[in-house]
């Protein structure tokens, strides 16, 4: 008969987590570790117990070797991996990223009602109704986030024994794309945005706006990642979004700024003042310079501030390889598709320097008719041209 046991530690204390036992298919007792719920941990003994016994009378098939592990087990083996290395060539995780793998698992353990990581196995029809409702309650964005964090998961646990096989491989992919678009800054709205805010606020949009840094990444900039000497910012690996040194030029005059900010006492200390909900005071600061947060282009909040500086990069004349290297992005499709916007005042003015362009060529062949009328021959006109 199954049962559960809470054990002690060496000082006497007893462990916050239940273990159980149960019968496997061989009647030999089995141990594990279950969860800080006795009840809970309880009843996903005496399933296991129950799923042997059904094995052993040949009712079902003799499972993958590591099916009966527990999912709250095999899930903390998976977050203590992506702590350690997880990440992009095999950096850990941001802690944003861990908090956002936690609640998704633990979202999806409830509504899977996941004791074991086998119960995985014919979980996609569940898995694909549960994310349709998703869709319908929150946005396809989100529903596109869980999907690929139980995703990611059953891959994880695939290429490490512990499923057979991939249970939501043949899962079709959501878009991820955003419902709506951000839009960029115009010149005059980022003169009103700086004029409307303190020094300190100004500083960061400006810092922002000319280096397309996000917001975690602003919040990490120290003292010490401040190169006076080559004119620009160190980025380190542990806090950029692609997990890659490198180097983000700054304007002369904002790096001067920036050094006079500096204390470089501490080196630790943080160069910018960036909260951890920088997108609310953005919003009062648009408010306060009359600039409006939804337009027909799309909205700005602090993440449209790197939208603004791509397309500023590209309409400073930027070549392809020079604005992807600026941004920081693997592909010209996520610069140019994803960031960069084409703006109508920017068309309005393109099309006119073509007008002009246009006008000067007609200009021209009309002067060249007349010339030619002038030596005696017949003018060229719209129904005849010339051999």
């Amino acid at each position: 008969m199954a049962g559960v046991r809470q054990t002690k530690r060496n000082d006497g204390t007893r462990h916050v987590k239940w273990r159980y036992w149960y019968l496997d298919l061989d009647g030999k007792r089995r141990w594990g570790t279950g969860t800080q719920n006795k009840a809970q941990t309880l009843r996903f003994a005496r399933k296991l117990e129950e799923e042997h016994k059904e094995i052993r009378l040949g009712l079902r098939p003799k499972p993958h070797k590591n099916a009966n592990r527990s999912f709250e087990e095999v899930k903390e083996d998976y977050l203590s991996w992506g702590r350690k290395h997880g990440g992009k060539s095999g950096h850990p995780w941001s802690p944003s990223h861990i908090r956002n793998k936690i609640r998704h698992l633990n979202w999806w353990q409830e509504k899977l009602n996941l004791q074991t990581v086998g119960d995985l196995y014919n979980g996609l029809s569940a898995v694909e109704k549960i994310i349709a409702q998703l869709e319908m309650a929150r946005t396809a964005k989100t529903a596109a986030n869980y999907a690929e964090t139980i995703k990611s998961f059953c891959v994880w646990c695939r290429k490490r024994g512990l499923l057979k096989e991939n249970p939501l491989q043949d899962l079709a992919p959501l878009p991820a794309a955003p419902e709506t678009q951000r839009r960029a800054l115009t010149p005059e709205e980022i003169r009103r945005l700086l004029n409307a805010c303190n020094p300190k606020k100004r500083l960061l949009y400006s810092v922002a706006l000319t280096t397309g840094l996000r917001a975690n990444e602003l919040r990490s900039i120290t003292t010490r990642h401040l190169d006076v000497k080559n004119g620009g910012i160190i980025l380190d690996e542990r806090w950029t979004k692609n997990r890659e040194p490198g180097f983000q030029p700054l304007p002369q005059t904002l790096m001067n700024e920036l050094a006079r900010t500096a204390q470089p006492q501490w080196s630790d200390q943080p160069l910018l003042d960036v909260t951890t909900q920088p997108a609310k005071f953005l919003d009062s600061d648009l408010k306060r310079a009359g600039i409006p947060k939804w337009t027909d282009e799309g909205k700005i909040d602090f993440h449209a501030l790197r939208t603004t500086f791509t397309t500023l990069v590209i309409e400073s004349g930027a070549n392809q390889k020079e604005a992807m290297e600026l941004a920081r992005h693997a592909t010209p499709l996520l610069t140019f598709n994803t960031y960069a916007r084409a703006r109508q005042p920017r068309l309005k003015e393109i099309t006119e320097k073509v007008g002009v362009e246009i006008g000067a060529c007609a200009n021209g062949v009309q002067q060249d008719n007349e010339d030619e009328t002038k030596e005696g021959e017949k003018p060229l006109n719209n129904n005849t041209y010339k051999e």
